[in-house]
């Protein structure tokens, strides 16, 4: 049985859902006013694995991910660039997809945006000001009293004693409380005509935790099976959605809940607000232009960066480092060049295999990528110890439940790279350069000019290309 870590539980549970063998998932995503980086290319493939595990584990998903198409942050982009707010996040939701595309993200079922559900939350407002979990302040916004709601902190275990630090900083206008924070905003003069809404509590804008609150009640209902999202949004962002969604609806939001661990750079978190963020166009490509919201991804770095993030657990903290990236390159070269040594058999898998199991008893504890990983790597010295097709195919097939090892071995293994200490080169040599060597090569041998193909074999590898002689008199050549 499947087992998840409950971060409202702080313990791994079995998954029991709803409706038996149903799986409603939703996971928060991206506010669109910027290009994604790591951080986020974790939370994104983390909560992919999740969704492609639960699937081929046999369980109908129904996976929501939405998109936070109004907020301050991405009034204040459109203001500096003099653009509407919806050209701004249509810029930004399509270089998101081209994103996601390059990491092999599969797209959620749905994907809601918030822009499209402020009737819905201006219900669920009405419904918290009728119970007496919200009010109308003097400013104009509509805020939630946290004082009301028993039980606030339950998620991140944060109190109202521990949070009551707060209340020696001067109570914002309009609000009673320090701790209590918004649900709907008033529009203010200066503000873009664009971001504003008509309503009961006048023209203005959701804040943003009621967002999720009606984007996820009106697409699954409650309670969800899991919610997930970053581990930045443990706090505030989801414990303000336990709030809201329960104070008006009551029972329980979530059953499960799931954070991912943050993506680390010299000991700090990589966020946008530190400025250490690593984009993942510049991860995956170069040369990528900022007014390009769409790209073409090297194919071999495209892996590589899904490789580096599956490898390890999804709620440790990961640390990027160029050389942590490198040594990705390499380990996952080593499992493609297993499928190029040994083409793989047709599989389909039989979970009572041996390799299959240990990968399942991996994935069923906590989605323990790391250790469904190391099942790959043994399935890899198999099928090169033995000259396995069926080892090989294997691992293939069970590399593809991580969205890994699905391209031509050949088509990855030629693919230039800057993560190799052959591909940093700013213009490596082109394929039908290596191409017309190979067969310089081929007749320098033919006629028995060793120096010359020797010399061939030199020149290539220091271009970072190495040659293998195969059967035939063919020679298969790849980039290192």
């Amino acid at each position: 049985m499947l087992h998840i870590y409950n971060t409202l539980s702080r313990q791994k549970t079995p998954l029991r859902t709803v409706e038996p063998g149903v799986v409603r998932m939703y996971v928060c995503g991206m506010t669109v006013y910027d290009f994604c980086h790591l951080g986020h290319a974790r939370m994104l493939v983390s909560f992919d694995v999740v969704q492609r595990w639960l699937r081929a584990s046999g369980y109908r998903v129904r996976y929501v991910r939405n998109i936070t198409d109004i907020d301050d942050k991405i009034i204040r982009r459109a203001v500096e660039r003099g653009v509407p707010i919806r050209a701004l996040t249509e810029f930004f939701i399509a270089a998101m997809r081209a994103d996601e595309r390059a990491l092999g993200v599969q797209a959620p079922d749905d994907e809601p945006r918030a822009t499209e559900h402020v009737t819905g939350m201006l219900d669920i407002i009405r419904i918290l000001e009728s119970k007496g979990l919200a009010y109308r302040g003097a400013d104009g916004d509509v805020n939630f009293s946290v004082r009301k709601f028993p039980g606030y902190g339950k998620l991140s275990g944060k109190s109202l004693d521990d949070l009551r630090a707060g209340e020696r900083v001067a109570v914002a206008a309009g609000k009673q409380d320090p701790l209590d924070f918004v649900l709907w905003k008033s529009a203010k003069p200066a503000e873009p005509a664009d971001t504003r809404w008509d309503s009961d509590y006048g023209p203005g804008r959701p804040g943003w935790h009621i967002e999720c609150s009606a984007m996820s009640h009106s697409l699954l209902g409650m309670p969800l099976d899991i919610h997930g999202g970053g581990p930045d949004l443990k706090f505030p962002h989801h414990e303000n959605e336990i709030a809201q969604s329960e104070g008006a609806f009551g029972g329980a939001l979530a059953t499960t809940w799931m954070h991912c661990g943050p993506m680390m750079v010299d000991a700090e978190k990589m966020s946008k607000s530190l400025g250490n963020f690593r984009r993942i166009r510049d991860t995956v490509t170069d040369g990528v232009a900022d007014d390009a919201s769409d790209y073409v991804a090297n194919p071999r770095e495209s892996e590589m960066l899904r490789f580096f993030l599956v490898r390890s657990h999804y709620r440790s903290v990961q640390n990027y480092t160029p050389d942590n990236l490198q040594d990705a390159q390499h380990a996952l070269d080593r499992l493609y060049q297993a499928l190029a040594n040994v083409p793989p058999a047709a599989t389909v898998i039989d979970w009572d295999t041996p390799a299959a199991q240990a990968f399942q008893a991996a994935m069923d504890d906590d989605f323990n990528t790391a250790g469904a990983v190391a099942v790959l790597f043994d399935l890899a010295n198999q099928a090169n110890r033995d000259a396995s097709p069926q080892a090989s195919g294997l691992l293939r097939a069970l590399g593809g439940i991580l969205g890994l090892l699905q391209t031509n071995p050949q088509v990855y293994l030629q693919s230039p790279t800057r993560f190799l200490s052959g591909g940093t080169q700013a213009a490596p040599l082109t394929a039908d350069a290596i191409e017309a060597l190979v067969a310089e090569r081929i007749q320098a041998k033919a006629s028995r000019n060793f120096a010359r193909a020797d010399q061939i074999r030199a020149e290539l590898r220091e271009q970072g290309v190495e040659l293998a002689d195969v059967a035939g008199g063919l020679t298969q050549w790849r980039r290192v």
